[in-house]
C-alpha cells in the first residue's frame, strides 16, 4: 500500500471518530433542550433571578418595567381582567410599563412580598403593616373616603341569624393572613364566644362559591369582591354580619425604585379618579377614588396587635 492510501484511511478513522463525538454531543443537547419547562402557578410569575429586578428591564419602547403584584383574593383570570387595563393607562401617564402580576394563593404571595419580588404591590392592611417592616414596601396609595370591613356571608333564605347561629358550624375563610376576610371576622366570632371549624378555601371567590353551594355553612369575605363576583353567586348570598372598619388595602412600593419614579406612579394614581376615563378603569374593583397614602395610615391596624406565626 502507498503512503497516499495509508494517510487517506488514516484521516478516514480520525473523520468516523469525530462523528461519533458529534453525534453523541448532538443527542446530549437534544435531551436537554427537550426538557419541559416548570409550570407557573400565576398568570406571570416572578423572574427566576432576584438578583435581577424589574427596575433592570426595559421593553421595545425604552420605557422601564415594573411589577405590580396584586393579592389573589379572587381567581387570577379575573384578577387580570380587572388591573391590566388600569395598570397599562396608570403607566402610560406615569411613563412606565407596569405589569400585572399575581400567585396563585395568598401564602404564595405573602413568600414573595417578603422576598420583595414586586416592585409595587396591592396588599392588604395586615400585609402592609407586615412587609413594611422587611423588606421595607412604602405606601403611596389607597382607596379613598372608605374603610375596609370583613363581613360574613350565608345562603340567602337560611335559618342563620346571628353570630350565635354559627356555633359549631364549618366556615369558610380565603387563607390565615387575609386581613378583614379571616382575621377581623374571625376575632368577632371569638369575641362573640362562638365555636366554630375553619377551612381556607384559597380566595375570597371560593368562599362566596362555597357558600352558595351549600359546602359551608357561612363564610368571610370584604364588601368589594362580594360586590364584584358572579351575579350568580352573588343573588344566592347574602350578609350576615360585618366588622368595624380599618384603614383599606395599600399599594406600596418597594425601596428599590427611585424617588423620581415613585412620584410618577403615586401622580397617575390618585389623579385616576378625576376624569371620567379613570374613574371606568376603577370601576370593575369597586373603587371610586384614590388618594394619596403614608405608613401612619396603618397605625389603627398595627393597634390590633395581631401576631400570626
Amino acid at each position: 500500500m502507498n503512503e497516499h492510501a495509508r494517510l487517506g484511511r488514516f484521516a478516514l478513522r480520525i473523520i468516523a471518530g469525530n462523528f461519533k463525538t458529534y453525534a453523541l454531543a448532538l443527542l446530549l443537547f437534544a435531551s436537554c433542550a427537550q426538557e419541559p419547562p416548570k409550570p407557573s402557578d400565576s398568570i406571570a410569575s416572578p423572574p427566576p433571578n432576584r438578583a435581577e429586578t424589574n427596575l433592570q428591564q426595559t421593553n421595545p419602547s425604552g420605557l422601564i418595567t415594573l411589577s405590580v403584584g396584586v393579592v389573589p383574593q379572587q381567581a387570577a383570570s379575573t384578577l387580570a381582567k380587572q388591573w391590566m387595563p388600569l395598570l397599562s393607562h396608570v403607566g402610560e401617564k406615569a411613563n412606565v410599563r407596569l405589569v400585572f402580576k399575581t400567585a396563585s394563593d395568598i401564602p404564595t404571595f405573602e413568600k414573595r412580598c417578603a422576598a420583595g419580588d414586586y416592585d409595587i404591590a396591592y396588599m392588604n392592611p395586615y400585609h402592609y403593616t407586615v412587609y413594611h417592616d422587611q423588606p421595607g414596601y412604602e405606601a403611596i396609595a389607597k382607596r379613598s373616603g372608605s374603610k375596609i370591613k370583613g363581613i360574613i356571608v350565608k345562603k340567602r333564605g337560611s335559618d342563620l341569624q346571628t353570630l350565635m347561629d354559627l356555633d359549631g358550624k364549618k366556615l369558610a375563610f380565603p387563607a390565615p393572613r387575609a386581613f378583614a376576610a379571616t382575621l377581623l371576622t374571625t376575632a368577632g366570632l371569638r369575641a362573640a364566644g362562638v365555636e366554630f371549624e375553619s377551612k381556607y378555601v384559597s380566595s375570597h371567590d371560593s368562599v362566596y362559591m362555597n357558600v352558595a353551594q351549600g359546602i359551608f355553612d357561612a363564610g368571610g369575605g370584604i364588601v368589594r369582591t362580594f360586590k364584584s363576583v358572579s351575579p350568580d353567586v352573588r343573588d344566592q348570598l347574602e350578609i350576615l354580619w360585618e366588622t368595624p372598619g380599618y384603614t383599606p388595602h395599600a399599594f406600596a412600593i418597594h425601596p428599590r425604585v427611585d424617588a423620581k419614579m415613585r412620584a410618577a406612579v403615586t401622580q397617575a394614581l390618585i389623579e385616576i379618579g378625576n376624569y371620567e376615563a379613570g374613574r371606568a378603569l376603577l370601576e370593575p374593583l369597586k373603587i371610586k377614588m384614590l388618594e394619596a397614602a403614608s405608613d401612619q395610615d396603618w397605625d389603627d391596624v398595627r393597634s390590633l396587635h395581631i401576631r400570626i406565626r
